[in-house]
């Protein structure tokens, strides 16, 4: 698959998402296999009158390339200067959201909200084409609802628009999280574009990546997939190549791979902003695992980093044969 210089074959991405997919977590998918990673996405409103959160989520590393910064807005002039700033920090390309569900983002013309107006999206497409050197991509959804399915109009429209690649989450935007992907439709649009076709929705095993990439797509995106395992980019990988699956991680390698991501993300953000934010992590880490409960009541309320370690590897040492 191709995005302008990027060039990787069956690459498996790890999707943006808001509040999750923070520097230290992309760190964390990108060690454990993942080909390409996103930011969280940023409002261009935000971005554009240099608030510090939105210029706190588009900072990246090179050890996270090839990485995408990902925008949204409803404002072609307001994308197209956002686009100028967030080329300036450097990301491989730019994407923009226009699949994003939640209600006051859809309110004010954003993300989904683009599927019931397409001449709209096709102008915030070209209007951050416009805008940069760098290759542009789409992310976006089946339509708005069952009775609107556009993808195929949309995805001819955003690659004559100048976008380089389509990520697909095969569901509309009133489904939300609600119901099943519908991965039939990524053989449709293959046959309709000839830019790349990044499917994504449901994706929690390598089964799932393998029978994703059977659809003919030439990416697998994994959302929150990746937030309860993130080792499932290295397990999908082996099982492409050998057909086998990896063993489960042991509660070792969940507690020591929760411990290196908390560190990252105190380094990254200091104490309290990389400790407390934090606290989401532990289930995804700690899932499946039994008699978990009281060190999960515990870790909500420890903000010492030195004791949350300490937490984290008694609770190891006293169940050494704990796999799941």
């Amino acid at each position: 698959m191709n995005i302008g210089s990027i060039e990787i074959e069956q690459p498996i991405a790890l999707a943006p998402m808001e509040d999750v997919t923070d520097a230290a977590f992309r760190l964390v998918c990108k060690r454990l296999g993942a080909d390409i990673v996103y930011t969280e996405f940023t409002s261009c409103e935000a971005l554009i009158r240099d608030i510090p959160r939105a210029i706190k989520k588009i900072r990246i590393t090179d050890e996270e390339r090839p990485i995408a910064i990902q925008l949204f807005g409803g404002v072609e002039e307001s994308m197209e200067e956002a686009t100028k700033r967030a080329t300036d920090f450097g990301p491989d390309f730019i994407d923009i959201n226009c699949g994003c569900w939640v209600k006051n983002h859809v309110s004010r013309g954003e993300g989904a909200a683009l599927l019931k107006d397409l001449l709209h999206f096709e102008r915030i497409v070209a209007s951050t084409v416009k805008a940069t050197k760098l290759p542009v991509t789409v992310k976006t959804r089946l339509g708005w609802d069952a009775k609107s399915i556009v993808i195929l109009d949309v995805a001819k429209m955003v690659e004559q628009a100048g976008a380089k690649a389509i990520t697909i989450h095969c569901r509309t935007r009133n489904q939300a999280h609600r119901g099943e992907a519908d991965w039939h439709w990524l053989e449709k649009i293959k046959k309709v574009v000839s830019i790349p076709v990044i499917g994504n929705g449901d994706i929690t095993t390598p089964g799932d990546v393998k029978r994703m990439f059977e659809t003919g797509c030439d990416g697998v995106m994994i959302g929150r997939g990746a937030m309860t395992n993130p080792w499932i980019f290295q397990q999908a990988k082996y099982f492409l190549k050998n057909g086998q699956y990896l063993p489960e991680p042991t509660l070792r390698e969940k507690i020591e791979l929760c411990i290196e991501h908390l560190k990252l993300s105190v380094q990254l953000k200091g104490l309290r902003d990389g400790v407390i934010p934090f606290r989401k992590y532990y289930v995804g880490y700690l899932n499946g695992v039994p008699n978990v409960a009281k060190l999960r009541s515990d870790l909500m309320q420890l903000v010492d980093l030195e004791k949350i370690i300490e937490r984290l590897l008694d609770f190891s040492k006293m169940h050494p044969s704990t796999t799941h």
